[in-house]
């Protein structure tokens, strides 16, 4: 029986970012899949046309909407997640629904104290409006260079900008904004269980929106805990690693990692 990898996007970026991956990962004999969010259609041009079924969409539904998806499988997965894909992630290993979980640039969990002015700049076009909790919100193409292209050439972030960028719901940012302050914030994750599966942290040196110092910070959080985490930081690479030309070096990284531990 073939192991599946289920494949999570982040804030803005619609799942079709995922597909050299799930080529790529189908190759080496895994069964793949890459779900969108609630409210996500079925391309990123129908979706920019249409984002109102995501207003409103905060991490505990989009977290509940992948345990539906990975209940379905029989077992349970590994799980590749971006950004705030990568946050839902964790939430899902911790939970046993996953086996395994890689989580790349991945959106700040409760405890992370860190905040980095440029972690702030890619937040404002949210954030700055407290009525976009119940919205979605498009990035312009200045703003996902800034976010997302700032290690890439301006041409490239702009192709991706049109190929992959889609409005995103706003309660997710303000959950993670104001999850220190908050006691069931839906940012949560138990770091202290010993009872998990391994758990890959990857950081992007250059990355505007999650920068790597954030991601160090979850590692530490994750330190009293005798399960299997690791940490990889790639000090080149921007918000963009997963799905810019770069993408196949943190795919057979990924690969690798499961390979070392027999997944």
């Amino acid at each position: 029986m073939k192991r599946h990898v289920v494949f999570i996007h982040g804030l803005w970026i619609h799942s079709a970012s995922w597909a050299p991956w799930q080529e790529h990962f189908e190759k080496e004999g895994y069964e793949t899949s890459a779900p969108g969010w609630p409210g996500d259609a079925e391309t990123a041009p129908a979706t920019r046309e249409d984002s109102t079924g995501m207003a409103g969409v905060g991490v505990d539904r989009i977290t509940d909407a992948y345990t539906d998806v990975l209940a379905a499988l029989g077992a349970p997965p590994v799980v590749v997640g971006h950004s705030f894909g990568g946050l839902i992630a964790q939430k899902l290993l911790e939970r046993g629904h996953a086996t395994a979980a890689a989580a790349i640039s991945p959106a700040p969990i409760k405890g992370i104290r860190v905040l980095p002015l440029s972690l702030l700049r890619s937040s404002f076009p949210v954030l700055s409006d407290p009525r976009n909790k119940q919205r979605t919100v498009a990035l312009t193409e200045k703003q996902f260079a800034y976010s997302f292209g700032n290690a890439l050439p301006r041409a490239e972030s702009a192709e991706l900008y049109e190929r992959f960028a889609i409005p995103g719901p706003g309660r997710p940012l303000f959950e993670a904004s104001s999850a220190n302050f908050t006691r069931r914030a839906p940012t949560s994750v138990d770091t202290h269980r010993d009872d998990r599966g391994p758990l890959l942290l990857v950081a992007a040196g250059k990355d505007h929106t999650v920068p790597a110092v954030v991601v160090r910070a979850a590692h530490q959080l994750y330190a009293p805990s005798a399960a299997d985490t690791e940490l990889v930081e790639y000090p080149e690479r921007g918000h963009s690693a997963p799905f810019d030309q770069g993408w196949r070096t943190l795919a057979d990284a990924a690969l690798d990692w499961l390979t070392r531990r027999g997944l």
